[in-house]
């Protein structure tokens, strides 16, 4: 009913008009809804708004500050072209320590390890939940190595490998996410079919969790081994770990040889960058083009004489700029990581982030809080999730990862 003005009051609009708009809002403001109306905290509460939510919410690069708080960072218009660009930062809050490390992330849902524990945090909602890891004897190192959703019955699981200091024999556990008891199941893997063979995979899977997370694509989790030379009994240097049949595989990153190589999600789909064999002067990006059959697409490459071609024009252009401009030239790529489908943030000289378009077009340096430092730049990608985690409550551990917060 309209008030005396004869304005409709957002209270008497239908409720399936309000349940549109809340919809809509940003993470914390539909936890500022929850608190100031009971029947919005119902709506804003149900598991089909709460996935509804999750999926407008846009897929955010995450950097890692090394030991920095910051909060969201944006990346402000650097140019003719350039997009308006946020990021996820990694610490969560001014207590981070510089010990903890991001595991894995998978729909909203963060792992951090920290001090031998590990712990599942939506940094939405700020709450967290101590993660129970193998029991299995004395000598044995507990790896987590991917954290996914099982599509046919909705839970999330997390990947262990247990390994044991005295023999290296090791083992695969599975946890369901609000269980306290992770099950061991069998390796299945076509292309392998000895224990020798079966123990180099292993090994390879537990070099290359150590470096960087899965990917998620297609039902599956991906690694890429860094050390193709002694991969045997599969014809492929990717492990391919599918999520519903719970088996292993290998797949054949793009054959061109080179001297740096990562597997990163370009908005959806697989992609796969490697720097040039003699010097650090290119990189070469590539998506899957077909799945099943393995089949890779060139898709652009970032050379680094163009880049710092136009970062030299870019900083002759400026006019009345307050802060000094950065003055040591492009000598080397270090990584990359996507921003977007026409933009990237590369890492170079060992120290220093930039941010370039797909062509090579220089867009700025990055930083993050007042002051440039060096990041890491994961290949992760967050999209905020006000939903629960499963089981948390009876998981839930005295010393937090981050600050209480508001949703």
């Amino acid at each position: 009913m309209p008030d005396r003005s004869g304005a409709t009051l957002f209270k008497d609009l239908p409720e399936e008009i309000i349940n549109k708009i809340l919809v809509l809002l940003a993470s914390k403001d539909v936890g500022r809804c929850r608190v100031v109306n009971t029947s919005w905290r119902s709506a804003t509460s149900t598991p089909e708004f709460m996935l509804q939510h999750h999926r407008r919410q846009p897929s955010l690069p995450i950097v890692d500050g090394l030991g920095r708080p910051a909060n969201h960072v944006v990346l402000g218009d650097a140019g003719a072209g350039a997009s308006n660009q946020q990021l996820w930062p990694f610490p969560l809050g001014s207590k981070r320590r510089f010990e903890d490390q991001l595991k894995g992330v998978c729909d909203g849902f963060l792992i951090i390890y920290r001090g031998h524990k590990f712990y599942i945090c939506n940094p939405v909602t700020r709450k967290h939940a101590l993660l129970p890891q193998p029991q299995v004897g004395q000598g044995i190192h507990n790896i987590m190595i991917g954290l996914y959703r099982h599509h046919p019955t909705g839970e999330y699981r997390v990947l262990w490998v247990s390994r044991s200091h005295q023999t290296s024999e090791s083992s695969l556990y599975v946890l369901t996410v609000g269980s306290n008891r992770p099950r061991c199941i069998s390796v299945t893997m076509p292309t392998v079919s000895s224990s020798s063979a079966e123990e180099k995979l292993w090994n390879k899977l537990h070099s290359s969790s150590d470096r960087s997370s899965p990917v998620h694509y297609n039902g599956s989790l991906h690694w890429h081994s860094y050390d193709k030379r002694e991969i045997t009994g599969g014809g492929g240097d990717i492990i391919v770990y599918d999520t519903e049949t719970e088996s292993f595989r290998w797949m054949r990153s793009p054959t061109q040889p080179c001297r740096y190589r990562k597997l990163f999600d370009m908005e959806g789909t697989l992609a796969w960058c490697g720097g040039s064999v003699s010097k650090s002067t290119s990189m070469d990006v590539w998506v899957m083009q077909d799945y099943e059959a393995e089949i890779w697409a060139f898709k652009y490459r970032i050379d680094l004489s163009t880049v710092e071609a136009s970062r030299q024009l870019y900083l002759t252009s400026l006019k009345k700029k307050k802060s000094r401009p950065l003055e040591y030239a492009v000598q080397l790529f270090n990584d990359m990581a996507v921003l977007n489908e026409r933009e990237l943030l590369i890492w170079f000289n060992n120290k220093y982030v930039l941010r370039c378009d797909i062509d090579g077009k220089f867009l700025g340096i990055v930083n993050i809080g007042k002051s440039q430092y060096r990041m890491w730049l994961t290949h992760l990608r967050l999209k905020e999730s006000i939903v629960p985690i499963p089981g948390h409550k009876m998981q839930e551990d005295e010393e937090p990862p981050f600050s209480t917060g508001h949703v």
